[in-house]
């Protein structure tokens, strides 16, 4: 459909029909400015391009493995569960990414005389225009390659226009999600709950990934062959079944599958249509406030939260409070902490029990070999005391130009430093005390206890001393965006460089603690824990000290560093 725009301030009123090939126009016209005298984001554009024919082509291999290893009997398996999880990932991670493409936010159009179909059609078309379209496309093409190889030229031809479907279905179901949960979406707590379950599947990926690899050998093909086979019946798996049915003599089961799609095409089209409009308005309600009248404490209470309750009311507690709250409501922030818990249970388990003896199966269950020992123990959790503490490398860099106020307040570099590591220890020191009461219990040692709090304490303030130094004379500001994973553009290099270097010298002096855990055997067990609180406690202290007469002297310099650019 067109509708008849008119242009009132030229000398004759011109009319044009608006169609989706000016949406198309559209988007690469801004995406052509975007590039003009900004070199770094053309170097990003061809990185992203580059990354995305790499993925695409490794799609493209995975999926025509089949066809081209003559192995038929996982052709359907691959195309529906492989398939049905690009669906998927289309449907889940605009809730999270949203608002990234600006160009193809509903809310830019809202006050354009554009007719609904309109709009639907012409953000439609422009949504193919990206990267990640097209590497989709060419993953799944390895499809046709499969049902060619299988079934000859007429099951390619039907898998070409599943493929072609499936597409259209990827992109209709993002778009329609997306607009209808536009409203709560412009919510902040509604987008830091999403970037934190983010936060969670990512900090999983690598127990997700051993714990499939060791289910594989396990694995019962006969019922996944049945899962794919009902897949293959939903939308998720109908497009990229129909030509492997045409390969494997069921031509029949072709045309009702690619109805199926069509079918679930139009609807997702219809449902993104109909919330259109909430997604053009969408300004999220922020709910009805709360009546903060006879609090008892005064305005001054009100700030500071429960957990720092016995912070004085002075300028440490009010810096205290402030970091808190941070990293409770900073979804950036937010997500180190979810990183930190993942990977500090998951790394002490494996490493203390195994990775080539933990297997999972259907009759044993899970089941691990008895290979921990204290030097071992201490080693992993000096490890993940390190990564706790490297969070701290750019913690000025989470604040930007925020810093700003405490540089014209004038704050002290020690007291600066000192309520930053007492803030972030509120949330880590309980983490910890849990990693090594879970870790003990998993590995049936429950007196070591004490011995992987000591070693956990000491390794993290022993990296809280180091890491000062690093957030202070290493800083680098971070991009204004809700991503909570975003890093300016060629920053990845130089900042890995520091944490990994920050990390080594925070091993250095966590090495202590291995050391006297290797010498004095089972006294060691009784003594780790004092000796660790007392090191660390010890350690920080003197790094804040440290630190802080370098922070004084800094002051201008590190607000320019951490100050976003445009």
């Amino acid at each position: 459909m067109a509708v008849a725009v008119t242009h009132p301030t030229s000398p004759a009123t011109a009319v044009r029909r608006v169609s989706a090939r000016h949406f198309v126009r559209l988007k690469l016209r801004v995406m052509g400015n975007n590039f003009r005298g900004q070199g770094w984001r053309v170097g990003l554009f061809v990185a992203g391009v580059l990354a995305g024919l790499w993925l695409g082509g490794t799609g493209f291999f995975l999926f025509a493995a089949p066809g081209l290893a003559d192995g038929g009997r996982y052709a359907l398996m691959v195309a529906s569960l492989g398939g049905g999880l690009a669906v998927l990932g289309w449907l889940l991670l605009p809730l999270v990414f949203f608002g990234v493409d600006e160009t193809l936010d509903p809310a830019r159009f809202a006050l354009l005389p554009l007719p609904r179909r309109t709009l639907v059609t012409g953000l439609f078309a422009a949504a193919f225009v990206s990267v990640p379209t097209l590497a989709v496309l060419l993953a799944l093409s390895g499809l046709v390659v499969t049902a060619g190889a299988l079934g000859g030229w007429s099951a390619a031809a039907v898998m070409s226009v599943g493929v072609v479907a499936g597409l259209l279905l990827c992109v209709a179901g993002a778009r329609a999600v997306t607009s209808a949960f536009a409203t709560a979406l412009r919510s902040r707590r509604v987008r830091d709950l999403a970037a934190v379950l983010l936060a969670v599947l990512a900090a999983l990926l690598g127990p997700l990934q051993l714990a499939g690899v060791a289910a594989l050998g396990d694995a019962d093909w006969d019922r996944l062959d049945g899962v794919a086979e009902v897949v293959g019946w939903t939308p998720f798996g109908a497009p990229w079944t129909a030509g492997i049915d045409v390969a494997e003599g069921r031509a029949w089961a072709a045309p009702v599958k690619l109805l199926i799609t069509a079918a679930a095409i139009v609807a997702l089209l219809a449902w993104w249509s109909r919330s259109l409009e909430s997604a053009m308005v969408g300004a999220a309600s922020a709910g009805p406030a709360r009546d903060r009248r006879g609090v008892a404490g005064g305005a001054v209470a009100q700030l500071f939260p429960r957990a720092v309750g016995w912070a004085r009311r002075d300028r440490f507690g009010a810096l205290v409070a402030r970091d808190v709250r941070y990293w409770w409501r900073d979804a950036r922030r937010r997500a180190n902490l979810i990183t930190v818990a993942v990977v500090g249970l998951f790394v002490p388990v494996m490493v203390n029990l195994g990775g080539s003896g933990f297997s999972v199966g259907a009759e044993q269950g899970f089941s691990v070999p008895d290979t921990a020992s204290p030097v071992l123990v201490t080693v992993s959790m000096l490890f993940v005391g390190l990564l706790a503490a490297v969070t701290l490398a750019n913690q000025f860099g989470f604040d930007g130009s925020a810093y700003a106020a405490n540089v014209v307040a004038g704050v002290p570099g020690q007291v600066e430093l000192r309520a930053r590591m007492a803030a972030f220890s509120i949330y880590l020191l309980p983490m910890l005390a849990v990693i090594s009461v879970v870790v003990a219990v998993v590995l049936g040692e429950p007196g070591w206890i004490g011995l992987m709090a000591g070693t956990l304490i000491a390794t993290y303030g022993a990296g809280l001393a180091v890491n000062t130094f690093v957030s202070v004379l290493g800083a680098y500001s971070l991009p204004e965006t809700s991503n909570p994973f975003a890093l300016n553009s060629g920053a990845g290099v130089a900042k890995s460089f520091l944490t990994l270097l920050s990390m080594l010298a925070s091993a250095v002096a966590a090495v202590p603690m291995v050391v006297a855990a290797g010498l004095l055997g089972d006294v060691w067990l009784w003594l780790a824990l004092p000796v660790g609180a007392a090191y660390g406690l010890g350690a920080a202290l003197l790094g804040a000290y440290l630190a802080g007469d370098v922070l004084d002297r800094r002051m201008p310099e590190l607000l320019a560093t951490v100050t976003p650019r445009r």
